[in-house]
């Protein structure tokens, strides 16, 4: 098969385009190398010179029809992601583009066999809690007042009875907290319905938070593991949110890669949406720790900065169930994936402090917080 991915130039789109060139397919990549995403605007080195690229922005509709003449199937990878106040442009490139996607292959009667398009786990927003009751609460966004004196647990309103106890969240929550989340569910809808519409095979994953090598570095949205390899990289100890308690579901870059390959070649995955996560409920600090360990330091413990970022979930896990039944599993732990991140990292990193800019950035935006007192 002949397969573009758009965004292929970034972290899942690279490794995804490396992973079909083996598999013996051909592939083209659209991607605009924004910046601070890709530094200077400029091809990463890392990308396949088998690769057909062309250089274009999703949403200019001849740089994508010319991108999508010729091909089989399609991985719609492009997104916007960002701390930035910049609300329309999350839907311009997340779902207007994605709509332009099947806009074009309608009109132009495109013999496209199937779309992939990237969501998020985002689109859960804090996902599933159970009250004390066994009731189904599905939490809004904490008060910055709570935050603020140091409560993050999720407090029960009206009348759910506490303590709230977080669940495995599946596809079929949707309870976006932000922009980002709310225009990936925006981007499902438009994919899955009009896959459906003109019988264009389509599907939706939502993937939790991906580990490894070619994350950005100089995306202030990647991640925990690019902020804890920078802090131990430069000497320093990484800025614990909250109590670290918080747990979160870190996925290995090559089960996404799996999880990628799999719903191409699986006629069972087509008008669905699968959440892809790492099937394990980790804790920031001990996230943290692993990173330690990774740089060698061994001894590291973990402390509360007594700052927060605003908006951030309390807990999140992905119920896989669904993807599983497909024959996937994640396999890979999330040492696996912070040592790949490091041997990388530690080729590319620059010698100025970026954590610095990334921190000075979003305390001017408001998004790191102090807690009171």
């Amino acid at each position: 098969m002949k397969i573009l991915i758009t965004g292929g130039a970034g972290f899942i789109g690279s490794h995804t385009a490396d992973a079909l060139l083996a598999q013996g397919h051909q592939v083209r990549v659209l991607d605009i190398l924004q910046q601070p995403v890709h530094r200077g605007g400029e091809k990463p080195a890392y990308l396949d010179p088998e690769i057909e690229f062309m250089i274009g922005d999703v949403r200019d509709e001849a740089a994508l029809l010319a991108a999508m003449r010729g091909v089989d199937a399609v991985y719609h990878l492009a997104a916007f992601q960002d701390y930035l106040p910049e609300f329309s442009r999350f839907f311009s490139t997340n779902v207007t583009s994605t709509a332009l996607i099947y806009e074009l292959i309608v009109r132009e009667k495109l013999p496209i066999q199937k779309v992939i398009v990237a969501s998020s786990q985002a689109c859960l927003g804090e996902g599933l809690y159970l009250d004390a009751n066994g009731t189904r609460v599905l939490p809004g966004l904490r008060r910055d007042d709570d935050l603020r004196a140091g409560t993050w647990a999720i407090q029960p309103t009206g009348t759910q009875v506490g303590p709230l106890q977080y669940q495995p969240t599946d596809e079929t929550v949707a309870n976006p907290m932000n922009c980002y989340g709310t225009s990936k569910i925006a981007e499902e809808n438009v994919a899955l319905n009009l896959g459906r519409m003109y019988d264009i095979p389509s599907v939706a994953m939502r993937y939790s938070i991906v580990q490894g090598p070619r994350q950005s570095l100089y995306n202030a949205y990647s991640g925990a593991c690019r902020i804890f390899s920078l802090s131990f990289h430069v000497g320093r100890a990484p800025v614990i949110y909250e109590d670290g308690n918080q747990v979160r579901d870190f996925v290995n870059y090559l089960d996404v890669v799996d999880a990628n390959l799999k719903v191409l070649e699986d006629d069972r995955a087509n008008y669905e949406m699968f959440n892809v996560g790492g099937d394990k409920a980790i804790t920031v600090g001990e996230f943290a720790q692993t990173v330690g360990q990774v740089f060698g330091h061994n001894d590291f413990e973990p402390k509360a900065s007594g700052k927060y970022r605003f908006g951030d979930t309390r807990h999140i896990l992905s119920d896989v169930t669904k993807l599983k039944a497909l024959g996937w599993k994640p396999t890979r732990s999330t040492y696996d994936s912070v040592t790949a991140y490091r041997n990388w990292m530690e080729t590319a990193a620059p010698a100025e402090d970026i954590l610095e800019q990334s921190d000075k950035m979003m305390a001017a935006l408001g998004v790191v917080r102090a807690v009171d007192g």
